[in-house]
This record gives structure tokens, sequence and C-alpha cells, in this order.
């Protein structure tokens, strides 16, 4: 499992890559977890996240209602991922070799 402080501390002041239509501040973005391996305490990899603002990760995560089926959440958090992993190669956080 990868964990990165240097990809954790990327998301901060990025724009939010989900963007649910109930975007809060840039200022509240962070990296958030999207892998199938997480749970209470478990998290997947930093690879399989994206920067999210606190009003669409509480969408995804399901502690706010957000109006989108359980499929068209996992098509935008999978839009996100790419985005997301683009910026983060742009930073120089993922090198292919």
């Amino acid at each position: 499992m990868i964990k990165s402080k240097k990809i954790r501390d990327s998301a901060r002041g990025e724009d939010c890559t989900l963007r649910l239509g109930v975007c809060s501040s840039n200022e509240t973005v962070v990296l958030c977890h999207i892998g199938k391996r997480r749970g209470m305490g478990l998290k997947c990899s930093d690879t399989f996240a994206i920067y999210a603002c606190a009003a669409c990760h509480d969408a995804i995560d399901g502690r706010v209602s957000s109006g989108f089926s359980k499929d068209e959440l996992n098509t935008e958090k999978l839009r996100a991922l790419e985005e997301t992993q683009e910026a983060m190669i742009e930073k120089g956080l993922l090198v292919a070799k």
C-alpha cells in the first residue's frame, strides 16, 4: 500500500476534481480515497484517491444525499481519478518508468 505525505499534501488548495455540483471552497479540498480496500481505519493506497472538497467528499461517503445513483457516483469518481492522477503526474508525484 502506497502512503505518501507529499501526495496527501498535494491536494491542499487544489480545485475539486469530483465536481458533483455541491462544491465548497477549494480551501476544504483533501485527498479523498476511493478504492475498494477501505473501511474503518483502513484506506486504500494514496494513488487511488481524488482531490475532493468537503461537500463532495461528504456526498460520496454517504454523509449527505447527493442525488446521484451509485453507478453515477462511480462514473464521476473514475473521471475525477483520471484528472487527479494527471495533476499528480504534472507535479512529479506519480512517475511511470
